[in-house]
């Protein structure tokens, strides 16, 4: 007898703490979805392992989730720097023939543009980082914001590391093209410019980078403030509405 498939929801975080994040989101994001935070190394259990700090360590980490036999549908949820790993994971499944996701979530990140600001960060000594993350001398080095934000610098360094090789590869030539998968953009009310342009300027933004539809929705409060359950009920919502999109026999096994 065939049985319908929950459709398995990848959260990337915008760090590896981050996946944190989405510890709650199995009581919220509603019936035939399955949240899956994604657990890079150097977080919890896997504490002691090394960061993830390239292109090519990201996907031999997160490829197997996808490649496995009748894997069912699934959707990608990227969250800041998460957001660019999930379009790299998409675009490597893309580029390989592989099947995709039912649809790319992004939130709180635009599409990969170099970086504002930033040295080159596989280069740039602690001094050049902390006087950049630190506002150009804003954060007083022997302040308590200073003094954590040096204590946080090899987490820091690992994220910005691996964002800046991501957002290189991005620029390289596609060679199976654009992507074909829909991209749900998400966006706070809370954000500044106001959401409504935020939102038609990121919808703009993404359709230079898939050949699929484009729909941004907007949320109140932060996307992932504590105890919200908004942002995985959308997600929930787009999920199911994906499924019924589906071929019978893509969704289920």
């Amino acid at each position: 007898m065939s049985v319908e498939l929950p459709v398995r929801m990848y959260c990337f975080a915008h760090s590896a703490e981050g996946v944190f994040a989405f510890g709650d989101w199995a009581a919220d994001v509603g019936p035939g979805v399955e949240p899956v935070p994604v657990l890079l190394p150097g977080c919890t259990q896997r504490r002691t392992e090394p960061r993830v700090t390239t292109r090519t360590a990201l996907l031999a980490e997160v490829l197997p989730l996808f490649t496995g036999p009748h894997p069912g549908p699934y959707a990608l949820y990227g969250h800041g720097l998460g957001a660019l790993a999930a379009l790299t994971a998409a675009r490597a499944l893309h580029e390989e023939g592989l099947p995709g996701p039912v649809f790319l979530g992004v939130g709180s990140w635009p599409p990969p543009l170099p970086p504002a600001g930033l040295p080159d960060v596989r280069r740039a000594t602690d001094a050049a980082l902390l006087d950049v993350l630190g506002g150009g001398g804003v954060v007083p080095p022997g302040s308590d914001e200073g003094i954590l934000l040096r204590a946080a610098l090899p987490v820091l360094r690992a994220d910005l590391e691996l964002a800046q090789d991501l957002r290189e590869a991005a620029d390289r030539p596609w060679p199976a093209g654009p992507l074909t998968t829909s991209v749900l953009v998400v966006v706070s009310e809370d954000d500044d410019p106001p959401a409504a342009a935020d939102a038609s300027a990121a919808v703009g933004d993404w359709r230079e980078w898939t050949l699929g539809p484009v729909h941004s929705r907007t949320v109140p409060g932060p996307l992932l403030a504590r105890g919200s359950a908004e942002l995985p009920q959308l997600l929930g919502r787009a999920c199911r509405v994906a499924r019924r999109l589906l071929p019978e026999s893509a969704a289920v096994g």
